[in-house]
């Protein structure tokens, strides 16, 4: 069925193929619009950070927030069985843990929706059931939506090209099989919208055309891309490789205030890193989870002889321009009183931390850090977290530094954040946001879904780097 003739409203047992682009949220949206019963619609995805795109876009489009519920499979389970907590048969301590169970909280959502008893309630809450980005479903949480089906109309949203998400123990749903099995009608988007309101249609077709080549395990050639809008980067596996990719991390924008995604490698977060540090204006798009400011936080001890070697270190993998082992040679030389130039204000801060010791006076050190001449910040996000969590700290009496930065970290997840002009980050990380242009520096050495992903990023103009121009993607 084409784009234009699906009505979720009137589907049941459906699940709707949505390729990158076709205006999946604006079938959702649509949908919601016209929904006009009193009961809400309950529409789940997995990420906070997903809910959160949506509700700005359900809020941009002034959708009526009477017309449903908005939230993760997740956090739905939690509400459900900590509603019905002996019907659910769980240990309460599963939803008060500092890091969930989420395969045991799953699998109490399924046995309180197998036994039936919350069926009335449920069919009593909500009109319908939609899912969004199915594709990124575990084993559980596709169990979950298949018992909650059984009381209300469901349709599911997806692509199983998308499919980059991993869950551990807890793997993904079976497009195919298990997804096809209880969601059997099909239906399908088809025009590529992203494409066609940028003004560049053909692009969008040949994007779609290259998703039916990927999932058909075939391999994709750049030749027969339309020239005006893909660039080619040959990568020839020799030290000057690293030129070329610089380079086409800084193609400019088609236009002023034009934005542009930098796709490198899902599992090197410090590759992605040096090579914003290395591009005029470029930042990174970060982990949720902030790993790097959590660890520091929990390492730093304020009276540690190692400690201002720690904040000076933490602060060079935020910006360039520091030099760790120039400007702590240099403290020691102002210490010891034989220095030949005054001390600067970045150096001045950090004589001031030795002699106090104190999370007010390692933020100032750190903020003093970022007004030095050529420094500049690449990963503001990690930068304006730590600022909040030593200030934080440093009023006492309250958390620590490390519980702090925790606290920072989990509200940051309900957030969603900004696309900054130029942001480097991997196929994970910028799934779901949309670019002018995108650049694929790592396009060799992607599989299919990935790959995909990555291509579908820019509206106007793709720039893949690799050795050939075919493209094979890794299995």
């Amino acid at each position: 069925m084409a784009s234009y003739d699906i009505d979720l409203l009137q589907l049941a047992g459906a699940r709707v193929e949505a390729p990158a682009g076709c205006g999946k949220t604006h079938l959702l949206t649509d949908g919601l619009t016209r929904h006009g019963q009193e009961k809400p619609i309950l529409l789940l995805t997995h990420t906070n950070a997903g809910v959160a795109a949506l509700r700005k876009r359900l809020t941009h489009a002034r959708v009526d927030p009477k017309r449903y519920r908005l939230g993760t499979i997740d956090g739905w389970a939690m509400r459900l069985i900590s509603s019905f907590p002996l019907r659910a048969g769980h240990n309460p301590a599963i939803l008060s843990a500092q890091r969930p169970d989420y395969s045991a909280i799953r699998d109490a959502a399924v046995r309180l929706l197998l036994g039936g008893n919350v069926g009335d309630v449920i069919a009593a809450s909500y009109a319908r059931l939609w899912v969004d980005e199915y594709q990124d479903c575990s084993i559980r949480q596709h169990a979950i939506i298949q018992a909650a089906s059984a009381f209300l109309p469901s349709c599911v949203v997806g692509d199983p090209l998308q499919a980059i998400f991993g869950f551990g123990n807890d793997p993904l749903a079976s497009w195919p099989d298990a997804v096809a099995m209880h969601f059997p009608d099909v239906h399908r988007l088809d025009r590529p919208w992203r494409w066609i309101n940028a003004g560049a249609e053909a692009l969008g077709h040949w994007l779609l055309d290259a998703r039916q080549l990927l999932l058909a395990g075939r391999p994709v050639d750049l030749a027969n891309a339309p020239p005006a809008a893909v660039q080619w980067v040959q990568l020839d596996g020799t030290g000057g490789d690293h030129g070329r990719l610089l380079q086409a991390a800084g193609t400019a924008a088609p236009q002023r205030d034009g934005t542009v995604l930098v796709i490198g490698h899902s599992t090197s977060p410090p590759t992605q890193q040096r090579m914003a540090s290395q591009i005029p204006g470029a930042v990174t798009v970060e982990a949720v989870d902030l790993r790097d400011l959590v660890d520091f936080a929990a390492g730093l001890d304020l009276r540690a002889v190692d400690a201002l070697h720690r904040l000076v270190e933490f602060a060079a993998r935020l910006m360039t321009g520091v030099g760790p082992a120039t400007f702590l040679q240099r403290i020691e030389i102002l210490q010891r009183g034989t220095g030949r130039r005054e001390a600067s204000d970045a150096e001045a801060a950090a004589l001031v931390f030795l002699a106090e010791r104190s999370f007010g006076s390692a933020g100032a050190l750190i903020e003093s850090l970022t007004r030095q001449a050529g420094t500049r910040v690449y990963r503001p996000i990690v930068l304006r977290a730590c600022l909040n969590a030593l200030h934080t700290a440093a009023v006492g009496g309250g958390p620590t530094f490390h519980e702090t930065a925790i606290r920072i970290r989990e509200q940051g997840r309900m957030l969603d954040r900004g696309l900054p002009r130029r942001a480097v980050g991997s196929t994970l990380l910028l799934k779901g946001l949309e670019a002018h242009v995108a650049v694929v520096l790592d396009a060799d050495n992607l599989n299919s879904a990935n790959l995909y992903v990555a291509m579908t990023r820019g509206s106007m103009r793709l720039v893949i780097c690799s050795r050939t121009q075919q493209l094979v993607a890794r299995p």
